[in-house]
């Protein structure tokens, strides 16, 4: 599998490797990169984001592979990317 840059493709590893040895565990994490180049636009705008734990308002402060920073008020969200239903921008 060819990696494009925008994912990290570790996999965990149960059994023995050539040698003999246990292979140890590794993370998995796949970033959505049209939702961050999406996000990244977004930056110093209004949005509504739908999650899998209801909406949240705010100005898109910053964005990241795997979260998005949402500033309303005094209050900072940090939304996990992969928890994103959708997104709409406020006008």
């Amino acid at each position: 599998m060819e990696s494009t840059g925008w994912e990290i493709n570790l996999m965990y590893h149960t059994g023995m490797n050539s040698q003999g040895q246990a292979n140890s565990p590794m993370q998995v994490a796949v970033v959505e990169p049209y939702v961050y180049a999406a996000l990244h636009s977004l930056i110093g705008k209004r949005v509504v984001i739908d999650t899998s734990r209801g909406p949240v308002n705010g100005v898109v402060a910053d964005a990241k592979p795997d979260h998005v920073v949402i500033q309303e008020y005094d209050s900072a969200f940090l939304v996990r990317i992969r928890e994103i239903i959708w997104i709409m921008p406020e006008s």
